[in-house]
């Protein structure tokens, strides 16, 4: 086994493989770009080397700053993760003329798969079963164009070179073609330098399946079972499960024999993923992942194996000790993605420091491979993953139970999550049916508003906040009375009046003071008595407190900053500001008519110039961050007044990019 192993990433799967590494007494050698030079996987790494600046191109792409550390740490294997590197085939090569083992398959193998228009039509030819398509040399967009058109729509368009979703277009006319393909090369080239595309056709809502195979130099290869990865945004897996659930024995049958049929015709070794399409009872291959998959732990729960263990095991040369025969399924295991990003805007990324990350504590049945830590900063550069939760159970209800108990007991602060659509999902009555496909994110995408007053529960938490930030201020420890905030007056205590803004929301709240640890909101149909019942420091000067309605209700949760408040009830969460809110708002108040980016990123199309029409919903530019391509709209008809950045600007959160006039205010030709 090796002494010591490098890391070739970051976040959460860094964590997790220094985890494994650890445990089976190797030491780890961590890398960092600028961005990450304080990141958790930086401080769990027993040694940890700058490999460059926070661009990934200039960091964990770079292969030659990579193997450089690894080589002056005298590390003996690097373990690529997922994403970056994993799937380079030319970094494999390099790992191996440089004496360093490469944690993952051949070169050969990943250059088989890696092309995935080659790797459909050797598929094909090996007898599985493949979606029409085309994937040939013919890669000018107006070549590209004609054959998408002659296949039909709708279609989907994919990185040759790529995977992880990163660059997949759905085209359902003609019309949105051109631009698709466009956006797609564009991506493709960022993602992974290479810009070749395939297209094929597109299935409206299949499911989406795969078998995890493990396979080691000998020749021996075993399926680990099937998982359901069909929840999914852009192409992005956010919920995943194994075993698939409600699959035909012979379906799944199927699906184990043409994994091992793919593992075997590229000679494949170590622990890799195939991906299908099931659309009824049938099932087409759609490519193989040549790394660990993120959502790799829900087959760790219901086989028992430690997948990062067995790709060190047969990295370093060992065989395989199992047998086909000693692989069922023990239970229901299923996973969700927690990530930076807000659902109520298309699941747009965000980036920022974490007031709080407060994970559900790893009990029987519950895992969490995380990350972030409070404190930690979410670079924009990168996805938007914090952490993942997987729950374990004998049954696939109970699995949910878990899942959702563990989703509610998470707190995140400082940038928007997808917390609160992760638990509604797993509340939908199709999703606890099972067999969800690949459009139920679009059925769904506003599934934390479903069935609910959304502003009443935001008043709601409006009065809990306000409670939290007074309750804050006591000081119970305090000699002077001044140092209490709780409305005292010679003539008597008076209600505090607290001022609150989410958004373009603003509430006013009047508390009233009952003693050093208990409150009463007024207003509403009743007042809302709360007391403190528990109560810590947070980050950066901040208090964490658990507050406890005086007659009945749910615990709550705060996390009470100088002029900002978050609270958490009953799985759901908001955050306020507290202080100079009227200032606030019209410091941050961009020209009327302004369009503007909510985080940032760099402008790599500009479709508009100013004095130009446009209509409703027409995009005008095009901003890539966190390696995902936003669109920004109009939002109504109107005329281009003026254009403030130029392709290829880098733009930071909240500048304003377009300023629109109304069609009547615009002014007139001559």
């Amino acid at each position: 086994m090796f002494r010591k192993v490098l890391i070739a990433n970051r976040g959460e799967i860094a964590c997790r493989i220094a985890r494994t590494a650890r445990r089976l007494g190797i030491r780890v050698v961590g890398v960092y770009s600028q961005a990450d030079a304080r990141a958790r996987h930086v401080r769990l790494c027993d040694e940890a080397w700058p490999i460059g600046a926070a661009a990934p191109e200039q960091s964990y792409l770079n292969a030659r700053a990579i193997l450089d550390v690894a080589q002056r740490s005298n590390a003996q294997a690097i373990h690529p993760g997922y994403g970056f590197l994993s799937e380079n085939q030319h970094f494999a090569a390099a790992c191996a003329a440089a004496g360093i083992a490469f944690v993952g398959p051949s070169a050969a193998a990943i250059g088989a798969m890696g092309d995935k228009a080659a790797a459909k039509e050797r598929m094909r030819a090996a007898g599985v079963p493949v979606l029409p398509g085309y994937q040939g040399d013919e890669q000018a967009l107006e070549a590209l164009e004609r054959h998408g058109c002659e296949l039909g729509f709708p279609l989907i368009i994919k990185p040759s070179g790529g995977g992880g979703g990163k660059g997949m277009q759905i085209v359902r006319d003609a019309r949105a073609l051109r631009p698709a393909l466009e956006a797609s090369r564009r991506l493709a080239l960022s993602a992974f330098g290479d810009g070749r595309l395939l297209i094929e056709r597109y299935l409206p809502a299949p499911r989406h399946v795969e078998v995890q195979v493990l396979a080691d130099r000998e020749g021996q290869v075993l399926h680990l079972l099937d998982r359901d990865c069909s929840v999914q945004r852009r192409h992005q897996k956010l919920i995943e499960e194994a075993p698939a659930p409600e699959v035909e024995p012979g379906l799944r049958r199927g699906l184990a024999e043409a994994a091992c049929t793919v593992a075997r015709e590229v000679a494949y070794e170590g622990a890799g993923t195939v991906e299908f399409l099931v659309d009824g009872g049938q099932f087409f291959f759609m490519e193989m992942n040549t790394r660990l998959q993120v959502e790799h732990p829900v087959t760790e729960a219901v086989t028992g194996l430690d997948l990062v263990e067995w790709q060190l095991r047969i990295a370093a040369g060992e065989r395989l000790e199992l047998e086909q025969s000693q692989l069922a399924a023990r239970g229901h295991a299923i996973e969700v993605r927690v990530c930076a990003e807000d659902p109520a805007h298309d699941f747009l990324p965000g980036a920022g420091v974490l007031r709080l990350a407060a994970w559900p504590p790893q009990r029987e049945g519950v895992r969490v491979d995380c990350g972030f830590k409070t404190s930690d900063e979410v670079p924009p550069q990168y996805d938007s993953l914090l952490g993942k939760i997987i729950a374990h159970a004998p049954t696939r209800a109970e699995a949910i139970a878990r899942l959702r108990a563990a989703l509610t007991a998470t707190l995140i602060a400082g940038v928007p999550t997808n917390i609160e659509w992760l638990a509604a999902a797993l509340d939908s009555a199709e999703f606890r049916a099972g067999a969800v496909d690949t459009a139920f994110v679009a059925r769904h995408g506003d599934l934390v508003r479903a069935g609910s007053d959304a502003r009443g529960a935001d008043a709601v938490l409006g009065r809990l906040a306000a409670a939290a930030v007074v309750l804050a201020a006591q000081e119970p420890s305090s000699s002077s009375p001044w140092g209490l905030c709780d409305g005292f007056r010679p003539g008597g205590a008076q209600p505090v009046d607290v001022r609150l803004v989410s958004g373009q929301e603003h509430l006013s709240e009047r508390v009233r003071v009952r003693g050093t640890s208990a409150v009463e909101v007024l207003g509403g149909d009743e007042p809302l008595g709360l007391e403190l019942a528990g109560g810590l420091e947070g980050s950066a000067g901040a208090r964490l407190l658990t507050l406890r309605p005086t007659v009945g209700g749910s615990r709550v949760h705060a996390l009470v900053g100088a002029d900002w408040v978050d609270v958490w009830t009953e799985g759901r969460h908001a955050a306020f500001q507290t202080r100079d809110v009227d200032a606030a708002a019209a410091g941050s108040a961009a020209p009327a008519g302004s369009l503007s980016t909510t985080l940032p990123g760099v402008v790599v199309s500009v479709q508009t110039q100013a004095g130009q029409k446009v209509s409703a919903g027409e995009t005008l530019l095009v901003v890539e961050a966190m390696k995902m391509e936003h669109a920004i709209r109009a939002p109504s008809a109107g005329v281009v007044a003026t254009v403030h950045v130029r392709l290829g600007e880098r733009v930071r959160e909240g500048e304003t990019l377009v300023t629109m006039q109304a069609p009547a205010d615009a002014p007139r030709s001559s």
